[in-house]
């Protein structure tokens, strides 16, 4: 094991990795020199011929990391995704990794990049974590050029009747900020447009964003984005982009951003890193066709779903299995040490001081994550994911408590150890990949709106039931009316609770949901339930993670994590 002082920092370990050529990885994965192109030498976009050329080839094992409910830190679950794949490959099993791309809000807010950590890397860390191959930025244009036409068109003479007041589709930035939230447009006079009220929402919130995450090919996206919702008139008829003739140029700022991205781990493990939508905001997975790539070319798929079961697992298979017909073969759980004691009353200034007793109370919050990825039918293993911080006899307890309960773990160091901390997992997970499971869903899509919510929020959360506002209730009638109802569910929820008060922790019993506000994004093809105060434009905390970034004369970037 690798003494903990001697670890350096992610960024330099990510920049003394040993690369190959994005060319032997493409070759590694059979793909053909027509099916990929570089993006310089340690990046590529994949054609998304390969599904065609693959179609009748088997699916390989397809496997899901989600976590407990996280501290505000995260409980590194993309890295323990990171080094399973790696560790898979060592025990002979050929595997490709299958994560989200990181948004610049958390990279230079609070939570840093999302490339992994230690020796459980995707690199070239930099890029990724910074401005990779531009697909957000594809979608931030796509996203703001659909509402400038829209502003265009009530300038234009307003030939669709759009209520201004009535706008749905604000535009996007993927900046924390705070102050765009609520904004006023077309100020000073005639020739700048109509004024009134708009705002920013974060572009991992972007309904294109979902639909580039969820669509099959280029038509599907296309078809898709014409169908998201936008305003209604003044005499309450829906308008959608297609009705603005949006949905073509929108394609063509996205027809290189559909492509999956190809690059490496630490280990030369091939990863697709492809799309981003937040959890807590959106379904929190990566592109459905990065995930079905990865089926294809590997005997098994390592993805994660962000977030705790509650959202991005359950999301996952309500929402992207649904969509794409995908069938996991395997779950793995990440629990941490700090994250239990959390969970189970210890201060979050004290998460590193001995507290056995919290961190038995708070097992209870991973066995309701557990009990809900049973009710999909999915068999499972808990991974460790040991810190330096950890004290042994904290582990010995966690250990214990997971053999009482018949529930299998696993202890993963794959901060320090890449791969190698990793082949007991891998070891589980292969075991439980073959014996099979019974994969299902727990709510139809034709069931009444409020009915799917009540569903989720009983099975997943352990709600007594839902409150629905006078507003949400006038939402849902809506969207009866118009024949938007009969859509999966996508819950706007605080990650850190398995309620929607974040303050909430543990396994809460006797309490409701609250449901605020329906959003229907009928290209996306779900409807966004909103509860608590969930925002969809972050802020930045007081001491923001850019201002540690720097970069010196000869381009060597500093401060990045």
């Amino acid at each position: 094991m690798t003494n903990d002082l001697m670890v350096p920092t992610d960024i330099e370990i990510a920049r003394s990795a040993r690369m190959k050529r994005i060319s032997e990885i493409a070759s590694s994965l059979g793909l053909a020199e027509e099916e990929w192109e570089a993006y310089g030498k340690y990046k590529a976009k994949v054609d998304l011929a390969v599904l065609r050329r693959l179609a009748a080839k088997p699916d390989g094992k397809l496997i899901l990391v989600t976590a407990i409910n996280p501290t505000a830190a995260g409980e590194g679950k993309t890295t323990v995704s990171v080094g399973l794949g790696q560790a898979l490959n060592r025990i002979g099993k050929k595997t490709v990794t299958a994560l989200r791309e990181p948004s610049l809000g958390p990279v230079f807010g609070m939570k840093g990049g999302a490339t992994g950590g230690g020796y459980s890397q995707v690199v070239p860390m930099e890029d990724i974590n910074l401005h990779f191959t531009g697909d957000f930025h594809a979608i931030t244009s796509a996203h703001n050029l659909l509402a400038a036409l829209l502003d265009n068109h009530i300038q234009q003479g307003n030939a669709l009747g759009i209520d201004p007041r009535r706008i749905v589709w604000k535009r996007v930035l993927d900046i924390n900020d705070r102050t765009l939230r609520q904004v006023v447009i077309g100020l000073g006079g005639q020739t700048n447009g109509v004024p009134r009220e708009d705002g920013f929402d974060i572009t991992v919130a972007s309904e294109v964003m979902a639909i580039l995450c969820l669509a099959r090919d280029l038509q599907d996206l296309k078809e898709s984005l014409g169908r998201m919702l936008v305003a209604y008139t003044y005499d309450n008829r829906p308008v959608y982009a297609g009705d603005l003739e949006a949905e073509g140029a929108m394609t063509l700022l996205l027809k290189d951003a559909i492509k999956p991205n190809l690059v490496q781990t630490l280990e030369n493990t091939p990863a697709l890193i492809h799309g981003g939508p937040f959890a807590n905001i959106a379904h929190g997975c990566n592109s459905l066709l990065a995930t079905q790539m990865a089926v294809k070319l590997g005997e098994y798929a390592v993805t994660e779903a962000g977030f705790g079961a509650d959202l991005g697992a359950e999301k996952f298979f309500h929402i992207k299995c649904r969509k794409g017909g995908l069938r996991p073969s395997a779950v793995v759980v990440v629990a941490t040490i700090r994250a239990l004691k959390l969970h189970g009353g210890a201060g979050k200034d004290r998460l590193n001081e001995e507290n056995k007793e919290a961190l038995s109370k708070g097992f209870r919050n991973l066995e309701k994550h557990l009990d809900t990825v049973s009710k999909f039918g999915l068999p499972y293993v808990v991974a460790l994911n040991r810190f330096q911080s950890d004290l042994d006899l904290e582990v010995q307890l966690f250990g214990r408590l997971c053999t009482d309960r018949n529930i299998p773990f696993a202890e993963t160091d794959v901060w320090r150890q890449g791969g190698e901390g990793a082949v007991e997992l891998a070891n589980k997970v292969v075991q439980l990949a073959e014996s099979g499971g019974k994969f299902e869903l727990l709510y139809d899509q034709t069931l009444p709106i409020d009915e799917k919510i009540e569903i989720i929020a009983r099975e997943v959360y352990g709600a007594d039931g839902v409150q629905f506002t006078p507003e949400a209730r006038k939402q849902i009638a809506i969207c009866v009316q118009h024949g938007w109802d009969q859509l999966p569910i996508c819950v706007a929820k605080t990650q850190y609770s398995l309620s929607d008060n974040p303050q909430l922790i543990g396994r809460p019993h006797s309490f409701t949901i609250t449901v605020r506000e329906i959003r229907p994004k009928l290209g996306a093809g779900f409807l966004v339930a909103l509860t608590g105060d969930i925002l969809t434009m972050p802020g930045l905390p007081k001491r923001p993670a850019a201002l540690n970034m720097d970069i010196d004369p000869y381009g060597n970037i500093t401060g990045l994590f």
